[in-house]
């Protein structure tokens, strides 16, 4: 057992270093991995989907690829959890909903084919809300995924099953999606680095559409490097996704390899904190603004006036997006179908289908999404939200003429309990306040741990946020301030609290 705890606890560049050197092979790193998952996912629930012989013939397959004296790529032989938006032709895609349970698709994610390319070895996929729609994982037609570090806490949403997963261990690396901050503040509330790369900087051909304008495939991690390691692989031109940037890829890792924030302008968003941000949120994250002083970056407080509409905004621009995207799930083509008996009309079939399949908060959203885009409706509601966007755009700008980065806490409380939030749909979406505006005006941004809440022991996670293809400066100041909180109080999640025994230490409060 002590060689896998070594093995599970490596990062995945060293993971990289030890398969290329021969130190250890993928197919030994993939195995100890997959009895993490075995020995914690049911009580974890991260997983929806692992796909134990394939993830191990992947990883054979670098192994051969090293022994016949082959190059490998920096993330060969590394093993990584998928979140189940993205399509896969040899594992399920759910999205975490009754309407495509089991659906297998027939073409792989431009970023799914990227991983394989690269040698990354695909466990499985992980748990969501359902179509990306929630902060807690709790909106999966497949039951919750659960907090690591408290087994009665969510893991953040959209994409908690894949924080969930790097948090206990279970892989050393996730892809996430983040349309209004579900890379983010899973992220945060995990104890994780987690990045939104500039909107069209990774592709989105093959991730099941939430709300096309704003949703983003990015990296989860335990380390800002691995971060950056696994944002460069997935990165880059794709033609068949017509928003994607035809840009070079920002110099992410060599910025992750070589932090210095020395003279860098650094902006406090006067808006994102204050009322309704817990105090312990607010410590650590003051804490860590005057660590970042201290390694010589100039800070500074920056208003961005319109944030504080960005909220409303968003929940008529990303419904109204949802509610075109989501009119493809007919019971028709592929999916769920419902009360086709022969005698029902294809309009009955649809409506019977639509009811079963999806969840209350995917019905909300469409609801309210077909409202704001309706006659009469359309320039009230959407076409302001669209005004709105611009004028938060606009704060960007202004801020970033005046900065170099932004920041803010991630999210405004750490991991709040299962079940807390599911009857009050505002304070759910509250979990995003400050990680939407990102979304809005489509620049990077990157949550990364900044210690414990003294009130619970949670961690709290601090976002950067920087212009439209400086994707860089954020693993520029996220590795400088992972540098420093590790060298002056040990690494967030390994020293300070439950590391491994976090599962098991929770299993009794699991139980009861």
């Amino acid at each position: 057992m002590a060689a896998d705890t070594e093995l599970i606890t490596m990062t995945a560049a060293q993971i990289a270093a030890a398969v290329a050197s021969g130190e250890v092979s993928s197919v030994e790193v993939t195995r100890a991995h997959l009895d993490r998952i075995a020995q914690t996912d049911v009580h974890v629930r991260a997983f929806l989907y692992v796909a134990e012989e394939a993830a191990l013939a992947a990883a054979q397959a670098v192994d051969d690829q090293r022994t016949a004296g082959q190059p490998l790529g920096p993330l060969a032989g590394v093993p990584l959890a998928l979140k189940d938006v993205f399509t896969t032709t040899d594992m399920p895609t759910t999205c975490g909903s009754r309407i495509l349970a089991g659906w297998q698709p027939p073409y792989d994610a431009t970023i799914t084919a990227r991983l394989r390319q690269a040698g990354v070895v695909i466990l499985g996929k992980t748990n969501m809300d359902e179509f990306a729609m929630g902060s807690s994982t709790e909106n999966s037609a497949f039951g919750p995924s659960h907090n690591p570090w408290d087994l009665s806490r969510v893991p953040g949403g959209s994409s908690g099953g894949s924080s969930a997963a790097v948090a206990a261990y279970q892989a050393p690396l996730a892809i996430g999606t983040d349309t209004g901050g579900s890379i983010r503040q899973p992220a945060a509330v995990c104890g994780l680095v987690g990045v939104k790369p500039t909107y069209g900087g990774s592709s989105r051909y093959g991730v099941v559409a939430f709300a096309s304008s704003l949703d983003t495939p990015g990296p989860l991690a335990r380390t800002v490097l691995d971060a950056a390691l696994l944002h460069q692989a997935i990165s880059g031109h794709d033609p068949r996704d017509s928003t994607s940037l035809d840009a070079p890829v920002p110099p992410v890792v060599a910025a992750a390899r070589n932090p210095d924030v020395a003279g860098l302008r650094i902006g406090v968003v006067t808006e994102l904190g204050g009322e309704g941000y817990a105090s312990g949120v607010l410590t650590r994250f003051n804490e860590a603004v005057e660590v970042l002083e201290s390694l010589g970056a100039k800070i500074t407080e920056v208003s961005c006036p319109h944030f504080s509409y960005a909220l409303p905004a968003y929940y008529l621009i990303a419904p109204s997006e949802c509610s075109s995207n989501l009119a493809r799930f007919d019971a028709m083509r592929y999916g769920l179908r419902v009360g086709d008996d022969g005698r029902a009309s294809a309009e009955e079939v649809m409506s019977l289908t639509r009811a079963a399949g999806f969840g209350a908060e995917v019905k909300r959203r469409i609801m309210l999404g077909t409202y704001a885009l309706s006659s009469g409706y359309y320039d009230a509601y959407y076409g302001k939200a669209q005004q709105v966007r611009t004028l938060i755009a606009r704060d960007f700008a202004a801020a970033f003429e005046q900065v170099d980065v932004l920041i803010s806490p991630t999210t405004p409380t750490t991991a709040f309990s299962i079940g807390e939030r599911v009857e009050d749909p505002m304070a759910m979406y509250l979990a995003d306040l400050a990680t939407i505006p990102g979304n809005l005006a489509g620049n990077a941004a990157m949550s990364v741990p900044c210690g414990l809440a003294p009130e619970d022991g949670l961690p709290v996670g601090l976002q950067i946020m920087a212009p439209v293809l400086a994707d860089d400066r954020l693993y520029r100041v996220g590795a400088a301030l992972e540098a420093a909180l590790d060298s002056r109080r040990g690494h967030p999640l390994l020293a300070e609290a439950r590391g491994l025994e976090g599962v098991g230490g929770a299993e009794q409060e699991a139980g009861r």
